[in-house]
């Protein structure tokens, strides 16, 4: 990796903050055009991937969606899963392919433009400037825990899903988990197969089935088209992204998660978690439904299999439906921690986004940053790396070269305009006089598509 400039004190055409796949990915198309840059990282690279996953951890897409930009999976396994070291080397090696201006163990802690039209960059290396902004830190902030764990006894060990590692880390008993997202429903089985006792709240998350007529679901699905849908071809865009992925797992060599099959094999399943009083934990009387609708979208998923291979007159085998192999007999209210043997509880809520450091007002009222594919009303300031920033791949390995590519774009058509600006000023024609300088809401560049 380069060595930049000291930080403090200097000025850069763009600053990136986040040093993971987004914001390298960032770097190697600036890299490409030779843009003076700086890419400031909190930690170090593969730090989420080193430090907020699970021993047994795997990706849940196959490694060859692994597509960073000039740094495609090039391994012997492309089916496979990569596992946690693993997805750490790729990121390593990527950055040692291009060599990015990276500086680690740098914390931003400020970001404000100034009435010049320049952004100011507080970090814990010193304060920067620069022409142009790429926020590239993802929207996995802080660990979401819901403030009625404060009630659990003190005596429960707790632990966000983001701190957990092995099941011999929690102390022998009984596990609650809370929360049937990828990570909730992964953790579940890694207890449950270590032999442990698991109860397991479960919400509204959708499942999907890993393999289906010959084939990995997310194959089909690419060669589909779904994962180059853009996020402005669907009606209800806003709740496209704030859905929950559908889980599955890439552990031993990949399959489904059936919560059922769990339930047969002793796994406890019960509603969303609705209230806790001291040792007495309530639960919603919705686990069929839930499981019932998650269900469903396996099936709807299969259903679009089915007609795109009918469509294209694809040689696939037949493959019956699942049937579900359990059912739950009937609504439980509650169970005693104490009663059941429960001596801790892992959360798999969430996360919540933490952009307080960023002083300019480009955000909803949910804090969500509000932007059109990355760019927002900000002018120079963008982000990178969102979940559906543009397509269903933007926050994955799988998307993000497409998104970094379309700002690299932007950033450089930004810079021309900056340099015509200046160019007219100093021969003494206003720029306001030229309508075509729209900086608030900048206009595609001519050519410009999804790529």
């Amino acid at each position: 990796m380069s060595a930049p400039v000291p930080l403090d004190g200097s000025h850069h055409p763009v600053v990136v903050v986040g040093g993971g796949q987004a914001g390298l990915s960032m770097s190697w198309y600036l890299c490409q055009r030779g843009v003076d840059h700086v890419v400031l990282e909190r930690h170090s690279v593969g730090h989420e991937w080193r430090e907020r996953r699970w021993d047994s951890f795997c990706l849940v897409t196959p490694n060859w969606q692994c597509q960073l930009p000039g740094f495609p999976y090039q391994g012997d396994d492309p089916d496979g899963f990569m596992p946690g070291p693993d997805i750490v080397s790729y990121l390593e090696r990527y950055a040692a392919s291009f060599g990015p201006p990276l500086m680690q163990g740098v914390t931003v802690q400020r970001l404000r433009r100034t009435a010049g039209g320049v952004f100011e960059v507080r970090t814990s290396a010193g304060t920067c400037t620069a022409d142009q902004v790429v926020i590239a830190t993802g929207p996995y902030h802080n660990p979401a825990v819901p403030r009625l764990a404060e009630r659990l006894p003190v005596d429960l060990m707790q632990v966000h899903s983001s701190q957990y590692r092995s099941p011999a880390q929690l102390p022998d008993g009984a596990v609650l988990i809370v929360g049937t997202g990828q990570s909730g429903c992964q953790i579940a089985e890694d207890l449950h197969l270590a032999g442990r006792a698991v109860h397991l709240a479960v919400g509204s998350a959708p499942r999907s089935a890993r393999r289906y007529r010959g084939r990995d679901v997310i194959a089909w699905l690419d060669e589909m088209g779904y994962y180059a849908k853009g996020i402005d071809e669907f009606a209800d865009a806003d709740e496209v992204r704030l859905r929950a992925n559908h889980y599955m797992t890439g552990r031993d060599r990949g399959h489904d998660i059936d919560l059922r099959a769990f339930a047969r094999q002793g796994m406890r399943l019960h509603g969303r978690l609705t209230d806790i009083a001291g040792r007495w934990v309530s639960f919603a009387d919705d686990l069929a439904a839930n499981l019932d609708r998650a269900d469903a979208v396996a099936d709807g998923i299969k259903d679009a299999i089915d007609r795109y291979i009918e469509a294209h007159g694809h040689a696939a085998p037949d493959e019956p439906r699942y049937t579900p192999v359990w059912r739950p007999a009937g609504a439980q209210a509650g169970i005693d921690l104490v009663a059941e043997g429960i001596r801790s509880v892992v959360w798999s809520t969430g996360f919540h986004r933490d952009h307080r450091w960023v002083e300019v007002p480009v955000f909803d009222g949910r804090g969500y940053p509000t932007h059109v594919r990355g760019v927002t009303s900000c002018p120079g300031l963008y982000f990178l790396g969102l979940p559906w920033q543009f397509t269903w791949g933007s926050g994955r390995f799988a998307g993000v070269a497409r998104d970094a590519a379309y700002l690299d774009g932007r950033i450089g058509l930004a810079a021309r305009q900056r340099a015509t600006e200046e160019v007219r000023w100093i021969a003494g024609t206003p720029a306001e006089t030229y309508p075509d300088l729209d900086w608030f809401m900048p206009r595609e560049p001519a050519g410009a598509g999804r790529g």
